[in-house]
C-alpha cells in the first residue's frame, strides 16, 4: 500500500488536472477581461492581424441572418474554405469545404452540402448553437493547403499544432492528425489522433488516440514515429512571436503549416486541454518544474 501511494504522489507532482491548471495557471496569470481575446476567434484575428502575424484570410464575418447572403458574394471566386464559429470548442461547428459547384460543396469525408445546408449551418452558428447558447459570428477564412510532410502522411483534412506556453517558453507541442473519423478536422475531440513532438529537436513521438500509442497513421497505415518536422524553428518563432503579442500568460496556441505560406496562426486557447499529457507520456507539472518557471 505504502509503494502505491509513494507512485501516486509522484504522479500527482508530474501530472497537471483540471482543476489546478485553472486554479493555478489560467485564472492565476490570466485577467478575465483578456479572456475573450481567445474566447472569441474574431477578436483573436483583430490581434493576430494587427501585429502582422501570419494567420489565414478572412473571407467574411457574419454576424446576423441578413449577412448571410454576403457568404455567397464574398466566397464566389473561392475553391476551397472554411466556416467556423467564433465562440465555438471542441472543433463543434467547423466545416473544412471544397467547391463543387456555384452553390455545392463537399466535405474532406465526401458529405454534400448544397445551397439551404450551408445557409442553415450559418444561422445555426449565429444563434449559438455551438457557443452554448449565445449569439455567435460565423468566420468564413481561407482554407489552408496543408505541407507535403503531411498529406503524405494522411492525405484528408488540415492537421495542426498545439503548442502550451507559459510566460512565454514553451511547455508541450504535439500534432494534431485527421483521420477519417474526424472529417478533416485536427481536434482530438472530433476524432484525430494527437501525436506527440520533442520540443528540441521537431521530430515526432507516439500518437495517442482512445487511449492507445500508435507509431503510424490508423487510416493510412503510414509510419510517423522518429520523422523530423519541416521548419521548425521558424515555427517555435512564430509561437514565441504570438505568446508576446497577447497578454495571456498560460495559453495553448493553434498552428497550421501551409505549403505555400509556411506556418500561420489559427487560434489560441485560455484554457489548453490535457490530453497533450497523454499524448507526450509527460506530465505539464514536470515540464514547468523542469523549466524552473515561478
Amino acid at each position: 500500500m505504502r509503494g502505491f501511494l509513494n507512485r501516486l504522489s509522484s504522479i500527482q507532482n508530474k501530472v497537471l488536472g483540471l482543476n489546478e491548471r485553472n486554479t493555478t495557471l489560467v485564472y492565476a496569470h490570466n485577467d478575465r477581461r483578456d479572456y475573450p481575446l481567445a474566447d472569441d476567434k474574431s477578436k483573436c484575428k483583430e490581434i493576430l492581424h494587427k501585429e502582422g502575424i501570419a494567420t489565414p484570410e478572412t473571407f467574411v464575418l457574419i454576424d446576423g441572418l441578413r449577412q448571410i447572403p454576403n457568404f455567397w458574394e464574398n466566397t464566389a471566386d473561392r475553391q476551397k474554405l472554411v466556416i467556423k464559429p467564433a465562440k465555438g470548442s471542441g472543433g463543434g461547428g467547423i466545416l473544412v469545404l471544397n467547391r463543387l459547384s456555384a452553390d455545392t460543396f463537399q466535405t474532406p469525408s465526401g458529405k454534400i452540402y448544397d445551397k439551404d445546408d450551408i445557409e442553415m449551418h450559418l444561422a445555426n452558428i449565429i444563434f449559438g448553437v455551438y457557443s452554448f447558447g449565445s449569439s455567435d459570428i460565423a468566420i468564413v477564412e481561407q482554407q489552408l493547403i496543408p505541407h507535403s510532410f503531411f498529406t503524405n502522411i494522411y492525405s484528408n483534412g488540415i492537421p495542426d499544432f498545439r503548442v502550451i506556453v507559459f510566460k512565454n517558453q514553451p511547455l508541450m507541442a504535439m500534432l494534431r492528425m485527421p483521420t477519417n473519423a474526424s472529417d478533416g478536422k485536427g481536434n482530438l475531440h472530433a476524432g484525430a489522433i494527437g501525436v506527440g513532438i520533442d520540443l528540441e529537436s521537431g521530430v515526432l513521438t507516439k500518437g495517442f488516440m482512445k487511449g492507445e500509442y500508435l507509431s503510424a497513421h490508423p487510416d493510412s497505415q503510414v509510419v510517423f514515429e522518429g520523422l523530423q518536422l519541416p521548419c521548425w524553428e521558424e515555427t517555435m518563432a512564430l509561437t514565441l512571436q504570438t505568446a508576446k503579442a497577447f497578454p495571456l500568460k498560460y495559453l495553448g496556441i493553434d498552428i497550421v503549416f501551409d505549403e505555400v505560406h509556411g506556418p500561420m496562426i489559427m487560434e489560441i486557447n485560455v484554457r489548453p486541454g490535457l490530453e497533450i499529457q497523454n499524448v507526450n507520456q509527460k506530465g505539464l507539472l514536470e515540464r514547468i518544474n523542469e523549466l524552473k518557471i515561478n
